[in-house]
């Protein structure tokens, strides 16, 4: 079964359909053992994302390692990094039996720069008070990634947060200076004027919500179930609190130039536990029927 999949996977990525999820050529309705049923629909790619739907309350296992239990009514979500391996195999426990999937996962396309003889300017030691401040906001930051909600908002997709926009900056970019890699970008940047209204692109839970951050300025982060959490970076308003549920289409803060940033726009961040994703794959995704 599990060599049935990949040979499935590739004569996807052969036809150049990699990203619509291997679920639609049929996989998914397929069972490695008899017992558990396991539907699943996503984009199968670095940066994206997979909806399962299978027996209410199992267990899901992600290359062999527990990750999830479905929710009451059978869903789970799984993030793909942005630089996730070629395969991955998800695995459902549940009192009905098991069930088995190996996905292909594709390759994706970043925007990479090389730099070469970068001028390096000497920018000092932080002070005890920056060090102390930056410490502090991380802490509050990595505890609002950690949230793992008992939630399934995220079963019917997201729109966008923004009405219009601009893509100024792509998910996953990265720079190299002098043959040394920077962080990957892990947003996406939505160019729009200062105080264009910013929505819940699903429901969810608000984790964080905080003005004056020192590189995000206005921050918001929401998790949406089993640890999907999105974020909203250099609002210049923020229109809801921590505790708060949201549902989708709900005004939540204005877009701004707060933080780190050089102009007016949403970066928009979207993670599964420790998995960067490109929260723009999840616009218009369908639940596995």
């Amino acid at each position: 079964m599990e060599g049935n999949a990949v040979l499935i996977g590739r004569r996807a990525a052969a036809l150049g359909i990699t990203g619509l999820g291997i679920a639609g050529l049929g996989l998914a309705a397929r069972r490695a053992h008899a017992g558990a049923g396991l539907a699943l629909s996503g984009r199968f790619q670095q940066g994206g994302f997979a909806i399962g739907r299978t027996d209410p309350g199992a267990k899901v296992f992600l290359d062999d390692r527990q990750v999830a239990r479905a929710s009451d009514a059978g869903f789970f979500i799984l993030g793909f990094d942005r630089d996730a391996a070629p395969l991955t195999t998800v695995k459902i426990a549940s009192r009905d039996g098991e069930a088995l999937r190996t996905l292909q996962i594709g390759r994706a396309e970043y925007d990479i720069q090389r730099i070469k003889g970068l001028r390096r300017v000497y920018q000092g030691k932080a002070s005890p008070e920056l060090e102390a401040r930056m410490a502090a906001e991380t802490r509050r930051k990595t505890a609002a990634f950690a949230s793992h909600a008992d939630r399934d908002d995220f079963r019917s997709g997201f729109s966008a947060p923004l009405k219009n926009f601009r893509v100024s900056a792509r998910f996953g970019g990265q720079r190299i200076v002098d043959g040394r890699p920077r962080p990957p970008h892990y947003g996406i940047d939505l160019a729009a004027p200062r105080g264009t209204p910013v929505y819940a692109p699903a429901g969810g839970i608000v984790t964080l919500a905080e003005t004056g951050m020192l590189y995000e300025g206005g921050l918001i982060m929401i998790d949406h179930g089993q640890g999907l959490t999105t974020a909203y970076l250099h609002l210049s308003g923020v229109d809801v609190m921590r505790g708060q549920q949201v549902s989708r289409g709900q005004r939540i803060g204005a877009v701004g130039a707060t933080g780190r940033a050089t102009g007016p726009h949403l970066c928009w961040r979207m993670k599964w536990r420790d998995r960067h994703m490109n929260p723009m794959l999840m616009v218009g995704a369908a639940p596995p029927a």
